[in-house]
């Protein structure tokens, strides 16, 4: 997060932009569809909500605990990431001529390169076209979305239910719409869009393995951590208490030293598994 906040604040490369390159840059400046602050209501809090709800029907912690902490880990990478290549690249905004010339008219320098007179945070921001923030998020959150419910409802059964697939596709749905008013708003380039849907279906991914088997496993519907804590309980229920096997064996040493066995002879009884019952 303080990294996220950092490129947020610093300036990007602002990138050579000369008069015959406006042709793609003239697009009327609008105001955004989906506003910022709609983006972590639907890419986390939708999400988390969602989790909650699976939680209440199995009170499954481990679920709860590993599906949040694995949204926070895929929207996190994926703004960061974003926000460094926006930084890095510079590539002005679809509208970049009316917040560079507000008024209209363009002014150039010595070398062709526009000379802006418009706000300075409308110019910073007019660099920070590719790729598109929106679409990375919400490709980030929502398609974590997906990949959890396609676990939980089990598409991938073999038997071809066509509801389950329209509950995986529908959170992907969102996330593209949110891309394509990227573009109808004019505030990105329509490769903008593709880069950043790419790259937080990628990192969603990535992060959701980390902590959930693939949806089409037969124990994807779960995190590792729960099989892992059954199979510790299932073996700790097995195995009998520890001054119990030491008596055994006890018994067993004093068995051979009544035979005239020496202990150090080749094993027999004393190298017996208690629990199995083999050598």
């Amino acid at each position: 997060m303080v990294i996220e906040i950092i490129l947020y604040v610093i300036h990007p490369f602002y990138r050579f932009v000369g008069k015959d390159m406006m042709t793609d840059l003239r697009y009327p400046m609008k105001d955004n569809t989906v506003p910022v602050w709609a983006v972590p209501m639907y890419a986390v809090l939708l999400p988390i909500v969602v989790f909650n709800i699976f939680y209440i029907r199995r009170r499954n912690v481990y679920d709860l605990h590993h599906s949040i902490l694995g949204l926070l880990f895929a929207v996190l990478i994926t703004a960061v990431l974003t926000d460094s290549i926006k930084n890095a690249v510079g590539r002005p905004r679809p509208d970049f001529f009316w917040r560079c010339f507000p008024d209209g008219k363009d002014v150039y320098d010595l070398w062709g390169n526009v000379v802006c007179h418009g706000k300075d945070s409308e110019i910073r921001e007019g660099h920070k076209s590719f790729p598109s923030g929106h679409t990375s998020w919400s490709f980030a959150g929502l398609g974590f979305l997906s990949l959890y419910l396609s676990g939980k409802i089990q598409a991938f059964d073999c038997r071809g239910h066509i509801s389950k697939l329209c509950i995986v596709f529908l959170p992907l749905l969102v996330a593209s719409l949110v891309g394509v008013s990227r573009v109808d708003d004019y505030w990105h380039h329509w490769q903008d869009v593709f880069a950043g849907g790419f790259l937080g279906l990628v990192v969603a991914t990535i992060c959701y393995l980390q902590f959930f088997a693939p949806p089409y496993n037969t124990e994807g519907w779960s995190p590792y951590a729960h099989f892992q804590a059954l199979e510790e309980l299932r073996t700790n229920s097995q195995q009998p208490p520890l001054r119990d096997v030491e008596a055994v064996r006890n018994n067993n040493n004093l068995m051979l030293k009544s035979l005239g066995h020496n202990l150090n002879s080749p094993p027999l009884l004393q190298d017996v598994d208690v629990e199995s019952g083999r050598p």
